[in-house]
């Protein structure tokens, strides 16, 4: 039976993503990357800067920065460790490439997403929240008659968050981590009744983590951002150094990885003997996984921007698109080289976290046990934070489905920690594929918008820089007039 659930979700899966929706996200990105003369390589220093500085007389929930993390928690998670694990099992090493030049496109189109989110986003009169993502930028920006296109995004949003990066995938990645360090021989199991058998590390790792995030989702955004302002940027240091350390202790075979995953991107069998034959495969697992991951494109994390407490759009969708870049190209890429020059994406019988924590193991100067508890953490902190995250996201479209009324989203929270109770009992092919076919339905409403909204895009950019640059010449007059009339006043 499960077998016959698994060969029905992935033929679905193959026909969401297939050529169309990637070549849809990809020239997305190309479109805004070029109408915006590349500010994804040019204003990234600036953008980098913002990310920690909170704009005077801002209107919002929370601060852009606490939105950032909000949005990161969401992104980073799994994604970053069993997904690009997973792409380089399915795709091969190439896979690496082409998360890489989806993130990089990405950046634009996420830019785009956090500007048309504050641009477009409104005050619920009630509660004083702010409201804002895809479902209300397609709403306001393309016009009422739109509004089934909004609704089909909030729809797929919310299946995103119960079914797919939110719950399953999340819980899954953490329960394979600890049971991958207290029981990795499945010498402690526990029979569940009609279920199957599982290591009991599984079953406590799924009670505790209930409870703890039923614990935090009643505090809602501010809790969920003051957690993640805590927890994100913590474990993602911890993440990138003990990354950089493997990697620094193989560097000689950093070149050798880089040249492997070039030629994997583009001649597959030549890399893999033959074992990935297709470049369609090698790039639908890269960019799927990439997007998966930093989820440009897919319109999650607007949500999240629209609550910043900016009045200027270009400086939130700028503060936005930090996250693709930290998310994939930074945190990714290393994930990837580190799987791919310890060869740990050749060793048969490894699937999803078992392939980064074969990485750990031999690649870090650490004994196993060390290099398996730290990866342990990382993805447990990684996936918490995106379990909360994406509650809020599906809570916010559901909210708009139900025209603001309050009384489902208390269903939905129980609903949605009880998905979080039941995810590890999935098979983790099954898991990663759900997740694939929610992510992609969610993405096409949304790329529709950004296609169809781009020109206000790139007016209000132009427009922004304009009037910056012409605020820095008059400082500068003012600053030049200012020293002539002090040099005068000492001669006289």
């Amino acid at each position: 039976m499960w077998s016959a659930i698994n060969l029905l979700l992935q033929r679905i899966d193959e026909f969401v993503w297939g050529v169309p929706l990637m070549v849809l996200i990809l020239c997305g990105g190309l479109l805004l990357t070029v109408r915006l003369n590349f500010l994804q390589f040019f204003k990234l220093p600036l953008a980098l800067k913002w990310m920690f500085h909170n704009e005077a007389e801002g209107e919002g929930e929370v601060s852009s920065f606490a939105a950032l993390c909000t949005a990161l928690s969401a992104t980073i998670g799994t994604g970053n460790i069993v997904g690009v694990a997973t792409a380089v099992g399915t795709g091969g090493p190439g896979a690496v490439f082409w998360i890489i030049a989806a993130a990089f496109f990405g950046m634009a189109t996420k830019y785009a997403e956090g500007l048309l989110a504050v641009k477009y986003r409104s005050v619920d009169p009630e509660t004083g929240h702010a409201l804002g993502g895809p479902f209300y930028y397609i709403e306001k920006g393309m016009g009422t008659s739109w509004k089934w296109l909004a609704k089909m995004f909030a729809f797929f949003g919310v299946c995103v968050g119960l079914f797919g990066i939110g719950t399953f995938s999340q819980v899954n990645g953490i329960s394979s981590a600890v049971k991958n360090f207290f029981d990795p021989n499945s010498a402690h199991l526990v029979t569940i009744p009609g279920v199957g058998s599982y290591s009991i590390s599984v079953v406590i790792a799924s009670i505790v983590l209930s409870l703890c995030v039923g614990l935090v989702l009643i505090g809602g955004l501010k809790r969920i951002s003051q957690v993640s302002q805590i927890v994100v940027p913590f474990m993602a240091v911890i993440y990138i150094l003990s990354v950089a350390v493997l990697i620094i202790c193989n560097i000689s075979k950093v070149p050798e990885a880089v040249a492997t995953i070039i030629a994997g991107a583009f001649n597959p069998r030549a890399v893999t003997g033959g074992a990935i034959g297709s470049m369609i495969i090698v790039m639908q697992k890269g960019i799927a996984r990439g997007i998966f991951s930093n989820e440009a494109g897919l319109g999650s994390a607007p949500i999240a921007a629209a609550a910043a407490q900016t009045k200027e759009p270009v400086r939130q969708g700028l503060v936005s698109m930090t996250g693709t870049f930290i998310d994939t190209i930074v945190i990714c890429t290393m994930t990837g080289i580190s799987i791919v020059l310890t060869g740990a994406w050749q060793v048969k019988g490894l699937e999803g976290v078992e392939v980064t924590s074969y990485a750990f193991a031999k690649g870090l100067p650490f004994s196993a046990q060390v290099s398996a508890f730290i990866l342990m953490i990382c993805l447990v902190f990684f996936a918490f934070t995106t379990i909360l995250g994406w509650d809020y996201y599906s809570e916010r479209c559901l909210e708009y489905l139900t025209g603001g009324n309050k009384k489902p989203l208390k269903i939905f929270r129980y609903l949605y920690i009880l998905a979080v109770f039941v995810g590890p009992y999935l098979t983790v092919s099954a898991v990663w594929t759900i997740a694939d076919i929610f992510n992609g339905l969610m993405a096409i409403p949304n790329m529709i918008a950004i296609f169809a909204l781009n020109g206000v895009v790139v007016k209000e950019t132009k427009d922004f820089f304009a009037a910056k640059k012409d605020i820095e010449i008059r400082r500068r007059k003012y600053t030049i007039y200012d020293l002539i009339y002090r040099k005068q006043k000492r001669i006289f």
